[in-house]
């Protein structure tokens, strides 16, 4: 028997064509189906982002003229999404963290309430 994809739970943002190039929104769409199938993803694809929680990581999407990124954790049913947002500096804006972390609070809240 062939293993279930994780399902993908969208807390805030989306994938879609514009902002993003139709490039890039395949790029994002191809690395989320991979982790909906249970690939672990590494540099330059994604990278850990522990500031925010564990099992938190970023997709890293270089497109055209920006580059995006999708804040997501991985657990052992689904893939949520806690944020889309284009990239300006070298640093993850302090405000995306906190509001990453709010947004994956209140799901856990919510599915374990």
């Amino acid at each position: 028997m062939a293993p279930v994809d994780k399902a993908l739970v969208w807390l805030h943002g989306e994938v879609k064509t514009p902002p993003l190039s139709a490039a890039a929104r395949i790029e994002a769409g191809t690395l989320l189906r991979r982790l909906q199938r249970g690939e672990r993803l590494s540099m330059p694809a994604a990278r850990p982002m522990p500031i925010i929680g564990r099992r938190c990581h970023e997709l890293r999407i270089v497109d055209a003229d920006q580059t995006w990124r999708i804040i997501y954790r991985v657990d052992a049913d689904a893939v949520i999404i806690a944020d889309v947002f284009s990239k300006k500096t070298a640093t993850t804006p302090t405000p995306v963290i906190e509001v990453s972390r709010t947004r994956l609070r209140h799901y856990d809240d919510a599915v374990k309430g």
